[in-house]
């Protein structure tokens, strides 16, 4: 398989380092086309055996996916200003937030398209991807979709499309949630006269321990946070302030907003 990826952003090039260390596909393989002149230079250091390309200078395109990793604000330009025409039998999988696949079939004028959804675990192997397809696209095709998608982490296909936008707002910018939190927390510790490594040090284990307690706990979320918070103390004086300060609320309705700036991307 013949990969190109349009946009050798973050999220372009972890996905290409994940197909190369599992060996899903030959460096010589991987086209990685930017729009950055400043960038070739590192990228070609990174990836010296495969083709790298300035995205106005390209005129054709040998390739059985193509890859579309650019912001969704720049889809229009990139669309209108494609050098190359698209083949029949081309792949087009997109990992842009909130574009629609009708919109990108139209601004492409082609039906082969996959849109998914990952986060930025995939930069360690460790994300998790939402994906959806058009009509017309066979088994085999998406199978070999998947198959990517999984090097990078996990991938779940979701027959309807609209969740995608849902999917954005969770979990691709869900990591971003997690962060503020966490920095929220070293800062209350650092306020409390903890050395500032100190507190992340506590606060990041903490989360990874809670993490590997979810995970391998019977208990629902509800009766693991009774474990921790004993009636009359500590634990119950912090959940009471944030119940007080509608803290669960706000996180919500943050997340609803996100949702929201998704399905405005595509307009």
């Amino acid at each position: 398989m013949k990969i190109a990826i349009l946009g050798a952003g973050n999220m372009g090039l972890s996905f290409s380092k994940s197909f190369l260390k599992y060996e899903l596909i030959k460096p010589e393989n991987l086209h990685l086309i930017t729009r950055n002149k400043s960038r070739i230079s590192k990228i070609k250091e990174e990836f010296p055996y495969s083709e790298i390309s300035i995205f106005e200078e390209v005129r054709e395109l040998d390739a059985d996916l193509i890859i579309i990793a650019v912001k969704p604000q720049d889809f229009r330009y990139v669309a209108e200003n494609i050098q190359f025409s698209l083949k029949e039998n081309q792949m087009v999988l997109s990992i842009m937030a909130g574009i629609k696949i009708e919109k990108i079939q139209t601004l492409l004028n082609h039906p082969l398209v996959v849109r998914a959804m990952p986060n930025s675990p995939t930069l360690l192997g460790m994300g998790i991807t939402g994906y959806t397809s058009a009509e017309g696209i066979s088994f085999s095709q998406l199978i070999n979709i998947e198959r990517l998608l999984n090097s990078t982490g996990r991938s779940v296909y979701l027959e309807d499309e609209d969740q995608l936008d849902g999917v954005t707002a969770l979990s691709g910018s869900g990591p971003a949630y997690f962060y503020y939190i966490i920095d929220a927390m070293i800062k209350a510790g650092v306020e409390m006269g903890i050395e500032e490594n100190l507190s992340k040090l506590f606060v990041k284990q903490t989360m990874l321990g809670a993490y590997h307690l979810i995970n391998n706990s019977e208990k629902n979320l509800e009766e693991l946070i009774k474990d921790v918070a004993s009636k009359g103390g500590t634990t119950e004086a912090a959940l009471k302030t944030f119940e007080e300060n509608s803290f669960k609320d706000i996180l919500k309705s943050g997340i609803l907003n996100a949702e929201k700036r998704a399905k405005e991307l595509n307009g």
